[in-house]
């Protein structure tokens, strides 16, 4: 198995200041400051553990590029590029929207190299110099839309890379399967009326943003049965996850049959993640990655590109990703230390959560 891996050491000086908790720092109320919840100590954990391991010599190495500002009007409009560039040039940067989006000077170049380093894996994928691929960028994307950056992310990576995929390699059907613990907004909201891009998100349940991701919202016009949700109540584990992909996620590409696989990759519905309350662990992400490659192997000569997302717990989130990059090159070279966390009474499968993921597996009838 060729499996890409793109990562920059720049991603780690992409700078979002101080918050507490998700809200500017304010001493005079108590706000103590503190680095924000999105700060560069995860994803370089995730980086150094996959070196130290050794599974870094397993992987073949995509280098980032910048995005060039026509790449970026396939998704973003030229207002929303141009606010994010000149607050760049700032010296102490800007915010990309909604206030709790912050970046420091330079974060408009970051956040290109990292859009950019996607695309590149996009094009080695479709050269076959790997067959699936994973990019530990920063800033994460899945929630901006074509105007707006919000919930930490800049642009919108994903939805880019489908872009290109389908203007460069002339592929028509791309899959984007969200596991983060917030909803995938920013993809649905790009590709609502879309019916060639199917959007499916698994979340914890209006945890952010908090009006959106309900079963209800199914597609717009044309594309109606094109844009699942799969909202999930707290407390969901791996037998919950896994029944998740089997009722809903597999089906879904079977019926809908995408050329190419993109996962919005997020780690904070591991059980250790100070901003969701699932409780997936390591192995568990290692066993949706197991049924995705299977699933991708029918449809799409397992074609899969993984971007990074979120996922805040800086001790447990590289286990998590060690654990996907394994399962996607077929290298296993380190266990999870935290695997006890497999057997907390809590991962199995309720009847209440039972009910949430039957009522999202209907759904996947509506899909054209």
């Amino acid at each position: 198995m060729n499996t890409g891996y793109l990562y920059h050491e720049v991603f780690g000086w992409h700078d979002t200041g101080t918050f507490a908790g998700d809200a500017p720092t304010d001493p005079g109320i108590g706000l103590q400051p503190y680095h924000n919840y999105e700060h560069a100590d995860t994803k370089r954990r995730i980086h150094e553990l996959i070196v130290v391991s050794g599974l870094i010599k397993h992987l073949i190495r995509i280098e980032p590029r910048q995005i060039t500002n026509q790449e970026l009007l396939r998704v973003h409009t030229q207002t929303y590029i141009d606010s994010i560039k000149s607050q760049s040039q700032l010296r102490l940067g800007g915010d990309a929207g909604d206030l709790t989006t912050p970046f420091g000077k330079g974060g408009y170049e970051i956040a290109a190299l990292a859009a950019g380093g996607i695309l590149e894996m996009v094009d080695a994928i479709f050269s076959k110099k790997i067959t699936n691929g994973y990019a530990l960028v920063r800033p994460p994307g899945h929630h901006a839309v074509s105007d707006l950056g919000m919930g930490y992310c800049i642009f919108s990576n994903a939805a880019l890379a489908v872009k290109h995929a389908q203007g460069v390699h002339g592929i028509s059907r791309v899959a984007i399967i969200d596991w983060d613990v917030h909803h995938g907004n920013g993809s649905q909201d790009i590709f609502y009326d879309d019916a060639s891009v199917l959007t499916l998100s698994i979340h914890q349940d209006r945890l952010y943003p908090h009006d959106s991701g309900l079963r209800s919202e199914t597609g717009a016009s044309n594309a109606i049965g094109t844009n699942i949700n799969v909202p999930l109540p707290a407390g969901v584990g791996n037998q919950g996850y896994e029944s998740v992909f089997d009722q809903v996620v597999v089906p879904a590409i079977l019926k809908f049959k995408p050329e190419l696989i993109i996962v919005a990759s997020g780690f904070d519905a591991c059980v250790f993640d100070p901003l969701g309350r699932m409780l997936l662990t390591a192995n568990g992400y290692g066993s949706l990655t197991a049924k995705l490659m299977k699933v991708a192997a029918e449809v799409c000569d397992g074609r899969i590109l993984m971007t990074h997302e979120g996922g805040y717990s800086a001790v447990y989130a590289p286990f998590c990703g060690q654990a996907v990059l394994q399962e996607l090159s077929q290298v296993k070279l380190l266990a999870d230390p935290f695997a006890h966390v497999d057997n907390y009474p809590a991962q199995t499968l309720t009847r209440d959560q039972a009910t949430e993921i039957e009522l999202a597996a209907k759904l996947v009838d509506l899909i054209p």
